[in-house]
């Protein structure tokens, strides 16, 4: 199983953001938990890696080119989910339209209420779940380095045997 994964990393990136992408809007729409302006960020990754991955497997005459930007946008999630998962741990502050400390606590109702009217209503710095202590930002984080750390691998490998023909 992972020597087909190896010969073709593009199966494997397309098949872990379709099942992420999934399970987020799983989440979402079955488990009611709407998702927070990172999230979102996250998301986006996902569909990028999905359509590149995807296109690469259609077009096999560029799945090299195909595989470099997969390995790239693998690299946008897990920028996206380890910044998310630092704001939902405190390490550092969050955008201020979807953290608690967005919120002025000394301002008048005027401006409370208009910082209001400009936060997302799900906050990036709340767990919404989290399963063993680990949240989605941080499985997605866990999932994109590995799956990142093989893609690279498997490119970097194939790069390795090619020039290794032309010396």
């Amino acid at each position: 199983m992972i020597c087909y994964f190896w010969s073709n990393p593009l199966v494997l990136a397309f098949l872990m953001s379709a099942s992420m992408l999934a399970g987020a809007y799983a989440f979402q729409y079955i488990g009611g938990l709407e998702p927070c302006d990172l999230c979102w960020s996250q998301r986006y990754a996902h569909m990028a890696i999905f359509g590149l991955s995807g296109a690469g497997l259609l077009l096999k005459t560029a799945t090299n080119i195909m595989a470099w930007a997969t390995a790239l946008a693998l690299d946008v999630s897990i920028i996206a989910a380890g910044y998310h998962v630092g704001v939902e741990q405190k390490w550092w502050k969050g955008p201020d339209t979807c953290t608690s400390a967005g919120i002025n606590q000394d301002a008048d109702m005027e401006s409370l209420f208009d910082s209001m009217m400009e936060a997302s209503p799900v906050l990036c710095d709340e767990i919404a779940w989290e399963m063993f202590g680990i949240s989605m930002a941080g499985y997605n984080l866990l999932i994109s380095f590995g799956v990142g750390l093989f893609v690279a691998l498997a490119i970097a490998s194939e790069f390795r045997k090619k020039y290794a023909k032309t010396n």
